[in-house]
């Protein structure tokens, strides 16, 4: 069992590294709290329960470049001082950056924490690598402050219009893939001092923001699933549904075609492929209560009274929503988000379901937890 403790846990990085190593057998996560750094006793306690450390905690940006840059070298300095206190040596990964090579505060705390942390490793004997990371995006991060499309699907999803201020060229990666790269380290597969993550992706501001765009008119405000041919394309529509305001969103109103032979209801319209099926539920009984990390899925509520439950893993809020067949109307399960679906109603719930991908037993991509 390996014991890894991560600085910044609550981050978007972190929480995401916190959640993909819960999946993991062999892996115990040790909690951190940020107020550790200004406690010399618990960040000594939490340095000797590690095995391995992973240090994301850092300041990305903030107005005044000096104290971005002094609170930078600030943490490392604490965190060696807690491992120095514990006398225990674990293996430290330290979260680095591309813009090391640029002459601005974030670089320079960046090359400089890490040169700290060499020098460290060296002279204890412990276990040390730097992982110099492209720039990275995913589900849930913190718009003007973690990329710039975490900013511009905000901005989308709440009425705002991005602009584009520089089109440069951006090498990225996201975020699972990084979790995925971590995870390697730490369980021994890299051991350089200093780990480049390569990039799996490049593209210009301007082509990303008229993906998104394409998101916003086709999915936001028509409920077509558009066409997403690369995986990139994929991660980018997840998340950029991420930051859509589930409560004020969901449900959404199916349109019905009523006439003398009954009514006719189109449930979705798809850019891409995937997997189509349909349940019946008895009253009282509830399906689901799990997640998904990568896959993109809709619960339309046909026929009967239904309940749906969303959480976000790591959290405590459940959002609920209330559909009834009588208003066809569907759901969509963002991902890293637990949901089930509970017939409230005393007939029989008739639910159609559709999922981006066929259902693959070796690689379900299904994650049991309870809402």
């Amino acid at each position: 069992m390996i014991k890894v403790g991560i600085t910044g846990q609550s981050g978007f990085v972190g929480s995401h590294l916190y959640n993909f190593l819960g999946l993991k057998s062999g892996i115990q996560r040790i909690h951190f709290e940020d107020n550790y750094f200004n406690n010399a006793s618990l960040m000594s306690e939490f340095a000797g329960n590690c095995d391995v450390i992973v240090h994301l905690a850092a300041m990305n940006r903030h107005e005044d470049p000096n104290l971005l840059y002094n609170t930078n070298i600030d943490l490392v300095g604490k965190l060696i001082s807690g491992l120095e206190a514990s006398g225990n040596r674990p293996r430290v990964i330290f979260s680095s950056s591309t813009q090391e090579e640029l002459e601005n505060h974030y670089g320079r705390s960046k090359k400089e924490g890490r040169l700290m942390f060499e020098k460290w490793a060296a002279y204890s004997g412990a276990s040390f690598t730097a992982m110099v990371i492209p720039n990275v995006f995913g589900p849930y991060g913190k718009p003007h402050y973690n990329s710039v499309v975490a900013t511009f699907s905000h901005l989308l999803t709440h009425g705002g219009e991005p602009q584009i201020h520089v089109d440069g060229e951006l090498k990225l990666i996201y975020i699972n893939e990084l979790v995925d790269q971590i995870y390697k380290v730490i369980t021994g597969g890299v051991i350089e001092t200093v780990f480049y993550v390569p990039y799996t992706s490049e593209k210009k501001v301007s082509a990303i923001l008229e993906l998104l765009n394409s998101y916003k008119n086709q999915y936001l405000d028509k409920g077509i699933i558009p066409q997403m041919e690369p995986v990139f394309e994929i991660n980018l529509f997840n998340t950029f549904r991420s930051f859509i305001d589930n409560s004020s969103y969901f449900p959404v109103r199916l349109v019905q075609h009523t006439d003398d032979r009954g009514t006719f209801v189109e449930t979705m319209k798809l850019g891409v492929g995937g997997q189509v099926s349909f349940s019946t539920t008895k009253p009282g009984i509830t399906r689901g209560n799990h997640f998904h990390t990568r896959k993109i899925e809709r619960f339309a509520v046909i026929n009967g009274k239904a309940r749906i439950q969303l959480r976000r893993i790591g959290t405590d809020e459940i959002q609920e929503f209330l559909l009834d067949g009588n208003e066809p109307s569907y759901v969509d399960m963002p991902v890293w988000v637990t949901h089930n679906i509970t017939n409230i109603g005393d007939d029989e719930l008739l639910t159609v379901f559709w999922i981006n991908e066929w259902y693959n037993p070796e690689d379900p991509d299904t994650y049991f937890e309870q809402v």
